[in-house]
């Protein structure tokens, strides 16, 4: 009975210990996930007035541009997962690798090759497990990108994608990331970035005339300007949702393994007791048994 009093005291205080990891990181996603929810509310104006802008100039300049060519026999496709960098956090990284991998099987069947560049060490380590080739990695700032970490993704894609396949070029960009619902839904998506889809609503629509542009020094060259700007926008917008997903995932996943773990320890402290008392009880049947034995003798 001794022993058995050990062990659930030590599985107390070890579970005790992992309580206190747990809260801990509970309250450390807790006070960053507001300062998440505002960069991804503060983003959002400028990413609708850049694809503003540019819905404007593609839809009346008439101007063809290589981000927004189809290209029907590209067999190269840059498929940008971006995952986190670290984990308890649930299922977050899983559920952004489980996507991944249905679009790269999607692509497969359509005779296309995948080219991985990835966001997060979980996800890497992921596709690093399975001898998966990666074009690109970058680590270290999944739950606070910088626009620095923004602008050098925007950068290496778009260099891929104006680069002609012959020399190792891509044809397609997808962007595999989790959208920020709200603090309990967080939900894997997958968006197709190049060549540019955009659209601009009609003016029955949005119920007011549509205003004409006079383009300065020309369409092509305003163009050229706003298509990179909005490339990185849109990825920054993706990368500010994972982050706030990220968090969201991580903070309820360690608060729920921080009710577990009291749980535990109420049950082994039960269980802690219920030894200590048939020991004791053990020990006066032991005791009475001896007096027993000696009045009888």
């Amino acid at each position: 009975m001794g022993g058995q009093q050990r062990v659930y005291r030590q599985r107390i205080r070890s579970t005790q210990s992992l309580k206190k990891i747990f809260r801990a990181m509970e309250l450390i996603a807790a006070s960053r996930i507001g300062k998440a929810r505002e960069r991804v509310s503060s983003a959002g104006p400028y990413a609708r007035a850049v694809t503003r802008a540019v819905s404007a100039v593609a839809t009346h300049a008439g101007v063809d541009h290589p981000l927004t060519t189809e290209r029907p026999d590209a067999k190269r496709v840059a498929v940008l997962v971006i995952g986190a960098d670290r984990g308890m956090a649930g299922a977050y990284t899983a559920s952004v690798l489980r996507e991944s991998e249905r679009l790269v099987g999607r692509l497969a069947e359509d005779g296309k090759e995948a080219v991985l560049y990835v966001v997060g060490r979980r996800a890497a380590s992921y596709f690093t497990f399975r001898d998966r080739e990666m074009a690109k990695t970058w680590t270290g700032e999944s739950d606070a990108p910088s626009r620095e970490l923004t602008a050098e993704i925007a950068g290496t894609l778009l260099e891929a994608f104006l680069t002609p396949e012959a020399n190792g070029g891509v044809g397609e960009l997808h962007i595999v990331y989790t959208q920020f619902v709200n603090m309990v839904t967080q939900t894997p998506q997958i968006l197709r970035m190049l060549p540019l889809e955009v659209v601009e609503a009609a003016a029955d629509e949005t119920h007011e005339a549509l205003p004409l542009y006079d383009y300065e020094p020309s369409p092509e060259v305003v163009l050229d300007a706003l298509l990179p700007r909005y490339v990185q926008s849109r990825i920054r917008s993706c990368l500010l949702q994972a982050a706030a997903s990220e968090l969201a995932a991580r903070q309820r996943a360690m608060h729920t393994a921080t009710d577990n773990a009291e749980d535990l320890i109420r049950t082994y402290t039960r269980l802690a007791n219920q030894a200590r008392q048939s020991e004791i009880t053990q020990e006066i049947s032991e005791i009475v048994s001896g007096a027993d034995a000696l009045a009888a003798s």
